[in-house]
């Protein structure tokens, strides 16, 4: 993010790189979830004939209609964002109160704890921990919303940066729970679709009212560049989220790219598996080298060296960048995203150096 943002996020970091007199070109990117077999070809066809001169369509109609599409959902149910992102602020905007709690379920991204601060809402966590394997544990969940009684509850499911995941009807039950205290629970899926053995149950069908579904088509078809991501819950929540969307928030770009890679229904079947056995072999790389590794439901990575900070310096000086995890209150760790075959062994050179 810009110089000054409160929360420490993954990818380049391009005023860090002037300052140490690099550039992109000369680094390998292993801190940013994107499939690294992407974009799908009909998106950059797509991008390719875009007349960039008009407004986009300020009601993403058409991309609404193919993500209602896709999850068998009316397209009252949907809103399409500049990025996750976006709607993670737009929901703290919409639907807390200065004063009301938020309970964010970590350790995870630091946007939910942000974007509540800033309504002035009262932030309060559960973290999953390191000796039980980083498991989200929902009686242990259940316990703290009857507490707290949150007005929102965030939950990454499968989660970032430790792969754990709950089942949709874990799910399901812990929305019902907050619904009985005036609660809603915000479920950031963004990771969805790298999971490796994916439940047939979803959470579009008979979804609790108060279950509101966070998605990215960025990371999943390599397109974070165009940021594109959509809400889906109930129409009256979906509205009243939507009333705080600037116009225009949605560029031509990304609805361009979000409709193309939605209609590429081979892209993420053919390359979530060339994926997972490109994780395969840099987690059976990185223990051949000594290290502690911790693998969940996701194919990226998170390797205990000790001390994070100086793991990212001394690869970075070797042309490789992995996520610094002090952020998400893990110091000993680094996340590591697995990129193509030649350049997974790249990293396991300049690591083994």
């Amino acid at each position: 993010m810009g110089q000054g943002h409160a929360v420490a996020h993954g990818a380049l970091d391009h005023a860090e790189l002037a300052r140490l007199g690099l550039t992109p070109a000369d680094l390998l990117d292993f801190s940013s979830n994107l499939n690294p077999f992407g974009p799908p070809p009909g998106v950059r066809a797509a991008l390719a004939h875009l007349d960039v001169a008009p407004y986009p369509d300020r009601s993403c109609l058409a991309l609404r209609h193919a993500l209602a599409a896709h999850h068998n959902l009316a397209p009252a149910q949907v809103l399409p964002g500049n990025g996750a992102n976006e709607l993670i602020h737009l929901l703290a905007r919409a639907l807390l109160a200065p004063g009301a709690t938020a309970l964010v379920i970590g350790p995870t991204y630091g946007e939910y704890a942000e974007a509540c601060r800033l309504t002035g809402a009262h932030v309060v966590a559960w973290r999953a921990h390191e000796a039980n394997g980083f498991e989200l544990d929902p009686y242990a969940i259940s316990d703290i919303v009857e507490v707290e009684r949150p007005r929102l509850t965030w939950l990454c499911a499968p989660n970032n940066p430790t792969g754990a995941d709950l089942a949709p009807d874990e799910l399901c039950a812990l929305a019902e729970q907050c619904a009985t205290h005036d609660g809603l629970l915000v479920v950031d899926r963004a990771y969805a679709a790298f999971v490796h053995n994916p439940s047939a149950a979803t959470l579009d069908q008979n979804a609790p009212a108060g279950l509101l579904r966070l998605h990215s088509l960025t990371k999943s078809y390599a397109i974070a560049g165009l940021r594109l991501g959509y809400l889906l819950g109930e129409p009256a929540l979906i509205e009243r989220v939507a009333a705080y969307q600037p116009a225009w928030s949605v560029s031509s770009a990304a609805q361009a790219a979000g409709l193309a890679a939605l209609a590429d229904e081979l892209f993420l079947p053919t390359t979530m598996p060339r994926l997972w056995a490109a994780s395969d072999e840099l987690l059976a790389g990185l223990r051949a080298l000594g290290l502690s590794v911790w693998r969940g439901d996701l194919p990226f990575l998170l390797v205990h060296t000790g001390d994070a900070a100086t793991t990212r310096a001394a690869l970075l000086a070797r042309g490789c960048v992995v996520r610094d995890c002090t952020s998400f209150g893990l110091p000993a760790w680094v996340r590591v995203a697995p990129r193509q075959p030649e350049e997974n062994a790249r990293l396991l050179a300049a690591w083994g150096s």
